[in-house]
């Protein structure tokens, strides 16, 4: 009788536990956006990593179980339920439009110390975007990527460690200054822009690579990141042309406040994908979509991920609908 006294303390005490961590983890999901930045940019870090605090529900659903708390399990619905709406819709198949889509975009970052530059070409070449964004291309590389990726795209410009390749013509190319301010380095050159005269019509395409994110016992730090973003954000803002795409490494996921300013100049609820998750980054073990495609003046219904190749990012795939 003592011990099941005991059991029923320990019971109720683990279902308030349990059910006020639910509430928490709904609170986090659903207003990420109020976490402050400060100290040590926590706001941002949760945003990059945002989907798998979804893994918690599981974990409180067992615990509601086995402690016996109908309260606790019924909170452990809160965050589900708050998950579902904020990451369900990617689950969800592709809508009819993906399935003819009226532009496909290749974008990966190749890696500087790829060691096999002419096979990545060939699986780029394979996937049959009509546009690739490349970056971190290295002068030793370039030469494997331009000849593998010749044939199928006689379109190309190159600016730094930047590329992009096309099916169709391409004008008005011209390099976008993203260097983050403090950074002295004048070969620190990683945005172009160009317009692609498809048969929809022109588009203007931007390919960009942020600067990297470093965490540490110092939290994490992005100073350069952020600005190269705010950079990038403006060079999109002053962008005539109606319909753009965006591909790059952004060192970003579409969640992380600090990619504001340039999914703010990107505006509308189909800038970026209506279907798939597709984590980018690290390929081994991919954990986050730091490679993005996005889109003004147009929807896009898909974006997955391609098979490895010697990059330690995933190439991903964006179906675009004008």
């Amino acid at each position: 009788m003592r011990w099941r006294a005991g059991w029923s303390v320990f019971g109720r005490r683990w279902g308030r536990r349990s059910a006020t961590t639910a509430v928490g983890v709904a609170l986090v999901l659903g207003g990420h956006g109020f976490v402050p930045q400060t100290p040590a940019r926590l706001g941002s870090l949760l945003e990059t990593f945002l989907p798998w605090a979804g893994l918690a529900v599981p974990f409180l659903v067992v615990v509601a179980v086995l402690v016996r708390s109908t309260a606790a399990l019924a909170a452990a619905l809160l965050p589900a339920v708050t998950w579902a709406v904020l990451f369900g819709p990617l689950l969800l198949p592709p809508r009819g439009e993906a399935a003819h889509p009226d532009l496909v975009v290749a974008q990966h970052n190749v890696s500087d110390v790829n060691p096999d530059p002419a096979g990545t070409a060939r699986a780029l070449r394979a996937a049959g975007a009509d546009l690739v964004a490349l970056e971190e291309l290295t002068p030793a590389a370039l030469p494997a990527y331009a000849t593998g990726l010749a044939g199928a795209y006689p379109h190309h410009a190159t600016y730094g460690s930047v590329g992009l390749w096309s099916r169709h013509p391409l004008r008005d190319v011209r390099p976008v200054d993203i260097r983050p301010a403090g950074l002295a380095d004048p070969g620190w050159r990683r945005g172009l822009r160009a317009t692609a005269a498809t048969p929809h019509g022109d588009v203007a395409v931007y390919v960009a690579h942020l600067p990297s994110v470093r965490i540490g016992a110092s939290g994490f730090r992005s100073a350069w990141r952020d600005d190269s973003a705010r950079k990038l954000g403006r060079a999109l803002a002053d962008e005539p042309l109606e319909r753009v795409v965006l591909a790059g490494d952004l060192n970003s996921t579409l969640a992380d406040r600090a990619l504001s300013p340039v999914t703010h100049r990107l505006a509308g609820p189909h800038s970026g994908p209506r279907s798939g998750l597709a984590f980018s980054w690290p390929a081994s073990a991919p954990l986050a979509r730091i490679d993005q495609v996005l889109v003004r003046g147009a929807m896009m219904p898909r974006v997955r991920t391609l098979p490895a190749t010697g990059s330690d990012h995933l190439p991903v795939l964006a179906h675009v609908v004008f």
